[in-house]
């Protein structure tokens, strides 16, 4: 498998997302399996379960879907009192069997790890601990911190954790199992959410709140930047593990990437989103007709510039919500028909009409240019692009996969550029003020580099593939 469908989408691919739970008396395995469920959009290459039992980890992971991974069968196979789960996009290393999560090390200590972000100092780590005689079986960052922690001459894993967490730059939300207990900690940057949930007297750690909601739990707060969960039959313990001097929260959680029903810095994420989209009107009106969505993440910020403007929505193009879950390519002769495989629009709703067609982002532009297309095809009179994120013209180091800046659309191109470029009759960005009128919580307290080109965490570490490209030297070599 070397292609897929889903490698063909414009947009930024989703990252990752962890979640864990100790509940001595529950099925903690199954627990994870419906968490992880409903964190699938962060991550469709692989998932993975690990248990702890009996001073034992038992670690089940493969490539696919969470309903691929496991069944009955397996999920009764895993035993025990605690939990943790991954479900993965490759951001550092491929997306090879060996950088599926959760991790398992034993290099002294036992450890079973799930990791969503970005080391931007992960070639000098991964060099450094070959250095010192310490083998890999992948090529991600995620093993590199599970290297760390195994090796460590701390005793307990919390202290193990406090020491290793300054050697770590970049973006990290981690969830860590030993056979003893788990550990939850965040970056100092806080660039990755990562929240506490409770289940009657026993806690939980997800990637977002969303996860909680499906396993009967609620939401406590969120994990601060720098902190340390740990959640064993001592209880619940927290520990402010590095200090925080610079917060930088995605913004693009807030646009795209999380569900829209899970909370984020206090507020429903549905809700902002279609704030941004009333924004957007208020930003960039237009004369038209009818109001469109690029289905589904399109819909928030479409049913809000509908609202604010009076122009009705509908459902002018159809997603086939399968299609990322196929191997099989379309062959020649159904090639031709490409986006028709995801989206289908609807001559009926669009014939004869000027169109807003709301999107969360334009990254590459192919998909755009070819949903234009299709829409005009089916009959609109008029295509007006609005979107409800700022021109993306950086690529992302901290734990999103995009493209290179000279893939994206916005690099070196006006916005009347890129609106021919797509063959939009017009087409607005909202700003990014109008991105943190909406989220409602300070702009300094974000990374938006993506927009901006500001790192508040410096650069990558040599690419998504820079630790395959070391991992060829012979250990002890250049």
């Amino acid at each position: 498998m070397t292609e897929r469908l889903l490698e063909d989408r414009d947009g930024p691919r989703d990252e990752c997302g962890v979640f864990g739970v100790y509940a001595p008396g529950h099925d903690v395995a199954r627990l994870a399996y419906f968490g992880l469920f409903a964190l699938q959009h962060r991550g469709q290459e692989s998932a993975g379960i690990a248990t702890s039992e009996g001073g034992m980890i038992m670690t089940l992971r493969d490539l696919g879907l969470v309903s691929q991974v496991f069944d009955e069968e397996k999920l009764q196979g895993l035993a025990g009192d605690m939990a943790i789960g991954h479900v993965r996009y490759s951001t550092t290393g491929g997306g090879a069997w060996e950088n599926t999560q959760p991790v398992w090390r034993d290099d002294g200590r036992e450890v079973a790890l799930a990791h969503n972000g970005n080391l931007t100092n992960a070639v000098e780590l991964f060099a450094e601990l070959r250095e010192r005689g310490i083998e890999f079986r992948g090529t991600s960052d995620s093993e590199i911190i599970a290297a760390l922690l195994s090796s460590s001459p701390e005793k307990r894993i919390e202290d193990a954790v406090e020491a290793m967490m300054p050697k770590l730059e970049g973006a990290y939300s981690t969830v860590v199992m030993t056979p003893d207990g788990i550990v939850a900690f965040r970056d100092p940057n806080g660039v990755r959410p990562l929240a506490l949930g409770r289940l009657g007297d026993d806690f939980l750690v997800a990637s977002e709140s969303c996860a909680f909601d499906i396993v009967g739990a609620k939401l406590v707060r969120e994990v601060q930047p720098g902190e340390m969960i740990s959640l064993s039959e001592r209880g619940l313990e927290v520990r402010q593990a590095v200090r925080s001097t610079r917060i930088a929260h995605c913004v693009f959680e807030h646009i795209y990437f999380s569900r829209p029903d899970s909370r984020l810095e206090g507020r429903v994420l549905q809700q902002v989103r279609g704030k941004m989209g009333e924004i957007l009107w208020r930003e960039a009106p237009v004369d038209a007709d009818l109001v469109i969505s690029v289905p589904d993440s399109g819909n928030p910020a479409a049913a809000g510039f509908s609202r604010a403007s009076g122009i009705p929505k509908d459902d002018g193009l159809i997603k086939n919500r399968y299609v990322a879950r196929t191997f099989i390519q379309p062959g020649q002769e159904l090639r031709k028909h490409g986006l028709k495989m995801k989206f289908n629009p609807l001559p009926e709703i669009v014939e004869g009409k000027r169109l807003v067609v709301v999107d969360d982002s334009i990254v590459r532009g192919n998909t755009t240019r070819q949903i234009v297309g299709m829409l005009r095809d089916a009959g609109a009179l008029e295509v007006h692009l609005r979107i409800s994120a700022p021109p993306i013209r950086f690529p992302c180091h901290y734990g999103v996969d995009m493209s290179t800046r000279e893939e994206m659309v916005a690099h070196e191109r006006t916005i009347d550029e890129i609106a021919d470029h797509v063959g939009a009759d017009s087409l607005a960005y909202i700003s990014l003020d109008g991105v943190y009128e909406a989220v409602g919580t300070p702009a300094e307290d974000h990374c938006d580099a993506c927009f901006t080109g500001r790192y508040p965490l410096g650069e990558g570490n040599g690419g998504k593939f820079a630790l395959e490209q070391l991992a060829t030297v012979p250990a002890g070599g250049r």
